[in-house]
């Protein structure tokens, strides 16, 4: 008996061994990998979600993904940063386990992504204003609602997102059951100042001889009225991201690395993706630079910011302050501890806990869904 099971399972080793001389194992380029990552992420559940396509919103199309494992479970539309840095392409990283308690959805604003792909740009060019980004938007939560049949959904706006989504979130209080800034963007000039204190203090303290240089030469930086020439946030930010304050404990943001993978973007489209990033920074750079929100003060939804604590591309203390002063029906503010401004790549986990925990329950209430 003992001989049999001895030889029982060496046969079925001898089976799950590949052969010398196989051939090797898969992947061994782009679109073999974005397949096993396609396939690993596919939604397989009876109710669930799994949908790529384009809406006319604003007057072009715009690309929009909806997934979720059961359609029953609240809307999380996620209005993504840059200008043009859309968050499709890291969605099969980062918030993939979201998509168990809420139907995800990703949208390439205009100048991002896909949106920017399959629009002529010159046509685009004239309408890169704020204010169609916010149209846009409520375009877009219009759309959801009726799509998905919820009278209310969860609007998460992260860094230039969340200008666009607060300012949705003041002209359709009603359409959402709350607001959600991750990197909220108030005062920027602000911002700014202390991103390049940090920077110029962390070179110090490092000897850095060029870091400190370079922050010296653009002395004094963002103060006035004046704009704030490219160049020298160019300096700022290669400094402030080198020493943490764009991803923790990091000399350089990496999440980019995961669009590499995307299934959602092709072969041909891929080397693309982040090509609408300097298209849109050169008709909303200086909006971005000149943003001050701090007269916003009141709020008639729910408002929860998710906040780095090490975040210095859009201060989180900045934004702690400037949360102090809001009024809201309900309102949450929770620290990241080990995240600088990419919150949801640095800390996924504490993402999903933190909107399973804080937020979901909003909308089990309002919709009367399983908890």
């Amino acid at each position: 008996m003992r001989a049999r099971l001895v030889m029982f399972a060496m046969a079925t080793l001898l089976l799950a061994t590949p052969a010398l001389g196989a051939e090797e194992p898969k992947p061994r380029n782009r679109a073999e990998a974005t397949a096993v990552v396609q396939e690993l992420r596919r939604i397989v559940t009876p109710n669930g979600i799994e949908r790529n396509t384009t809406v006319r919103i604003g007057g072009i199309e715009q690309f929009v993904s909806i997934r979720g494992a059961d359609r029953r479970n609240p809307v999380l539309l996620i209005v993504h940063g840059g200008p043009g840095f859309p968050m499709t392409p890291i969605a099969w990283w980062n918030t993939r386990a979201l998509e168990e308690y809420f139907t995800v959805v990703h949208w390439d604003q205009r100048g991002a992504g896909k949106t920017h792909l399959i629009n002529d740009p010159q046509a685009v060019a004239p309408t890169m204003k704020p204010e169609r980004f916010v149209d846009d938007a409520e375009e877009l939560v219009a759309w959801l609602r009726a799509e998905m049949g919820k009278e209310k959904l969860f609007l998460l706006g992260t860094s230039w997102g969340s200008f666009v989504g607060l300012e949705v979130a003041r002209r359709r209080p009603e359409w959402l059951h709350a607001y959600i800034g991750m990197g909220q963007a108030t005062d920027i000039r602000e911002s700014e100042r202390r991103g390049y204190a940090f920077a110029l203090a962390a070179a110090r303290e490092a000897g850095n001889a060029e870091a400190v240089a370079q922050l010296e030469s653009i002395a004094p930086y963002a103060e006035g009225d004046e704009p704030i020439p490219l160049e020298e946030v160019v300096i700022q930010r290669r400094w402030s991201d080198y020493y943490g304050g764009v991803m923790a404990y990091r000399t350089r943001q990496v999440d980019g690395v995961a669009a590499r993978l995307s299934p959602d973007y092709s072969d041909d489209e891929a080397p693309r993706i982040y090509e609408g990033n300097n298209f849109s920074r050169e008709f909303l750079f200086s909006p971005v630079l000149s943003m001050d929100l701090r007269h916003v003060t009141s709020l008639r939804c729910p408002l929860i910011i998710l906040a780095g604590r090490h975040d210095r591309t859009v201060n989180s203390y900045v934004a702690h302050e400037w949360f102090e002063t809001v009024r809201a029906p309900q309102k949450h503010f929770v620290w990241f501890e080990n995240s600088g401004h990419e919150v949801m790549a640095e800390e996924p986990g504490k993402v999903l806990v933190t909107l399973v925990q804080i937020a979901r329950p909003m909308a089990v209430r309002a919709e009367n869904l399983a908890p």
